[in-house]
């Protein structure tokens, strides 16, 4: 995550800075006050008797109000010891992939310390961050950062690619510290142009065979394939999904045959970066629900633009008599995929309809 993309997150508030003495309570302000909407929790002992201001908070015993707010922000920054920090957020520590952000900064200000969740959490960056505003010097302890190297975890998550397998993680970046370029399959690019030509290898081929992707150990794809146990696999957002339902149709029975057919087709659900249909269903609690538990966005199309798609492979004239459009779901989803490829034409049971397409 980079600098600018942290800042968006800090903005929306989701940083908490905790501090234990008056020295701790002074730099806490100082962040506080750069972060805008950041939260910062004082000792009880430490507040004395001025007015709580804006987005402060008072606790009594430290440990106890951590466990309760950890998983609330995106970031912590602890103005204490590490030993503290360790001992308190130990219990709480889950994965790599889903832990906040944690900063430990000494009482004087000196050290501003990147502990936890450093790539993909965000920590590094948020480290150099804090170090500017209270002239500290930034400790960052993650090898490929020390090393001047890439991390495979921070490209995919400058890529915005889904880790499926995250603890190879570890090996591709270990890869990279011992000189031994990696097997990389990767059609569309997201991790071969950020990486130098030394630290990979491997022929990029536009149709992957079953051996073909079991070499490799990183595997960068939209459809399911057998791997090796040790294969980082990333799931790059190309896929569209277009939806068509009647009215009232359960989320659950949307779920499963959209399941169904990717199952059937090969394809992940993780490289799903939206869905798509008519605007007609802008109201449609299936789907909204559906939206909200998969956490994928809808985009809405009306009847001029679905119309204009003349790409579609199996048009309605039973959708054309009762909406005014030939099609709906495969429209939608060329449509939603920037007017990419349709790879699955429409799909059909007694209620639902499911087609897909590929971003160009």
């Amino acid at each position: 995550m980079d600098i600018e993309a942290l800042k968006n997150k800090i903005d929306s508030g989701s940083i908490a800075i905790w501090c234990i003495t008056p020295n701790g309570k002074v730099l806490g302000k100082k962040i506080q006050n750069a972060l805008k909407g950041s939260a910062l929790f004082v000792s009880a002992k430490t507040r004395e008797s001025e007015p709580l201001e804006k987005n402060t908070h008072t606790f009594t015993k430290l440990s106890k109000k951590i466990h309760q707010q950890f998983d609330k922000f995106m970031g912590h920054i602890f103005i204490f010891s590490t030993g503290i920090a360790v001992r308190v957020i130990a219990p709480l520590l889950k994965s790599k992939i889903i832990d906040p952000a944690v900063v430990v900064v000494d009482d004087n200000g000196i050290h501003a310390v990147s502990l936890i969740s450093g790539h993909l959490g965000g920590a590094n960056a948020l480290t150099k961050k804090i170090a500017a505003i209270i002239n500290a010097r930034p400790v960052i302890t993650t090898a490929t950062d020390t090393n001047r190297l890439p991390a495979i975890d921070m490209i995919a998550k400058d890529m915005d690619l889904f880790i499926e397998t995250p603890q190879n993680i570890k090996v591709i970046n270990m890869a990279f510290l011992l000189g031994e370029p990696i097997s990389l399959y990767d059609p569309f690019a997201f991790i071969k142009n950020n990486l130098p030509k030394t630290l990979w290898t491997g022929v990029i081929k536009p149709n992957p065979t079953k051996a073909d992707a079991s070499t490799g150990k990183v595997f960068c794809f939209h459809k399911i394939q057998n791997v090796s146990r040790e294969t980082l696999i990333l799931r790059p957002p190309v896929l569209s999904v277009g939806i068509g339902c009647n009215r009232g149709t359960g989320h659950e029975e949307i779920k499963q045959f959209l399941f169904m057919v990717l199952k059937k087709e090969g394809l992940s659900m993780h490289s799903i970066c939206q869905f798509a249909t008519t605007d007609i269903k802008k109201d449609e609690a299936g789907l909204l629900a559906l939206s909200k538990e998969l956490k994928i966005q809808i985009d809405f199309y009306g009847k001029k633009a679905l119309n204009s798609v003349k790409t579609i492979k199996t048009p309605s004239k039973m959708v054309e008599k009762h909406l005014g459009v030939k099609s709906v779901c495969e429209a939608a989803a060329i449509l939603s995929a920037d007017n990419g490829e349709l790879i699955v034409p429409k799909k059909k049971n007694k209620d639902v309809t499911i087609a897909v397409a590929i971003k160009k």
